[in-house]
């Protein structure tokens, strides 16, 4: 459990908070949101493109995993190849630190524009990837993909937070979606193109042509409603970390991301070890990531009535007891039943967390750099977690048991 139960808010308790900070805070008494309108839901619609390019992609690299480990980089340990998309993970949130104090200064665009770009040339460079060439494959994806996910992540999840506060948990869950909606597509396209003549070069510079479209479309439709503001209003970091509650949430956030995306990389390696029909391998990322479409959404709508971060606490406890079912997830009924229950439960835990950040916010200027440090922190995690459990399955002898149960106990 992250959090002591004396942080627990009732919903009227996060309403008292509001209407504290508006009272001692005139900038967010003066700041009236709009709940809505043409231009905040185009930005949703923007940020929902954003995350398909983002944090779909990267909750699809057990689609990598199980292809460079049986494959392309079978020489490697799993623990060596997961590197690759914890480095990937690690940047994608690890960066927001310095992308959301950028994009607090308004140098909104200037992030889009070089994420974007950054991101076609890694994976191009990813499409020409060699065989047996692991410094390739962790350079392009690891290291060019994970810089620009992070430069395109945190701004195109903090617009919408200029549009919305009182609904704020149900459009950034609209934003999140997008991760849920990639992370069906993403796998399918990658696993039918790895096993087809196109392989793996053209697999990858197809999903380069995806998201040029996707990018695009994204700097069309989202915009900034506020300016920049000047430097004496930029937020004091110092202040930010000092404030206990929201400390406590980040520490919480560490131990719970430590874990989390286990089987994202896993579950399809999983699968095809323990007796699981061929045929449905390649669906298991898809229906972890299609469960976890409802789970960036459902949660969302009773996060803001029941408050934000009750649900959160809610989804991350049943996700650690959730995830011990896996040892019995040993055909195919098995699989399909926790790709469901673990994809909805951990999408609601990711999908909040954002918002749980940005709950603490003093000001509507704060958000960014809020979420930034908060992403930061439990990147970490996120860089260590998937190596560790990679390490504590000890290929080829695959001690399942052991990075299960550790990931359990640290979600």
């Amino acid at each position: 459990m992250p959090l002591t139960d004396s942080f627990v808010l009732e919903p009227s308790q996060d309403q008292e908070t509001v209407e504290n900070r508006s009272t001692s805070h005139p900038d967010i008494a003066a700041n009236t949101f709009p709940e809505g309108g043409l231009r905040a839901w185009m930005s949703v619609l923007g940020g929902f493109m954003i995350m398909v390019c983002t944090l779909a992609f990267g909750s699809s690299f057990g689609v990598y995993q199980d292809y460079y480990t049986r494959i392309s980089l079978d020489e490697h340990a799993t623990s060596q190849i997961s590197w690759i998309g914890s480095l990937q993970t690690f940047l994608l949130f690890g960066s927001g630190i310095y992308t959301g104090r950028l994009y607090d200064k308004g140098y909104f665009w200037h992030l889009m524009g070089a994420g974007s770009i950054l991101y076609w040339i890694s994976l191009f460079m990813l499409s020409l990837a060699q065989p047996h060439h692991y410094y390739q494959n962790f350079l392009s994806q690891g290291l060019g993909l994970g810089l620009a996910m992070g430069m395109l992540f945190v701004p195109g999840l903090s617009v919408v937070s200029q549009y919305f506060q009182a609904r704020r948990s149900t459009a950034m869950g609209g934003v999140l979606a997008g991760s849920g909606v990639g992370g069906v597509i993403w796998p399918i396209i990658l696993n039918h193109m790895f096993n087809t003549s196109a392989g793996f070069g053209w697999a990858v510079r197809t999903s380069g042509f995806i998201t040029v479209v996707l990018l695009s479309l994204a700097s069309i439709l989202i915009k900034p409603r506020l300016p920049p503001r000047a430097p004496t209003q930029q937020p004091n970091m110092l202040y930010i970390l000092r404030d206990t509650s929201y400390s406590i949430c980040l520490a919480g956030s560490v131990i719970i991301y430590l874990g989390i995306f286990f089987p994202f990389f896993y579950l399809q390696l999983f699968s095809s070890f323990h007796g699981v029909s061929p045929k449905l391998d390649p669906y298991t990322i898809p229906i972890l990531n299609g469960a976890a479409l409802f789970g960036r959404t459902v949660p969302n709508i009773f996060a803001d009535r029941y408050g934000t971060l009750n649900v959160f606490m809610g989804c991350s406890i049943i996700t650690g007891v959730v995830i011990i079912s896996m040892l019995g997830a040993t055909s195919s009924g098995g699989v399909i039943t926790f790709a469901i229950l673990y994809g909805f439960f951990s999408g609601g835990a990711i999908s909040l967390t954002a918002p749980v950040f940005a709950s603490f916010a003093n000001t509507d200027e704060e958000i960014g750099t809020r979420i930034g440090i908060g992403t930061f922190s439990f990147s970490f995690a996120l860089l260590c977690g998937n190596p560790i459990s990679g390490a504590l399955l000890d290929s080829p002898r695959y001690f399942w048991t052991r990075p299960i149960l550790f990931n359990a106990v640290r979600t």
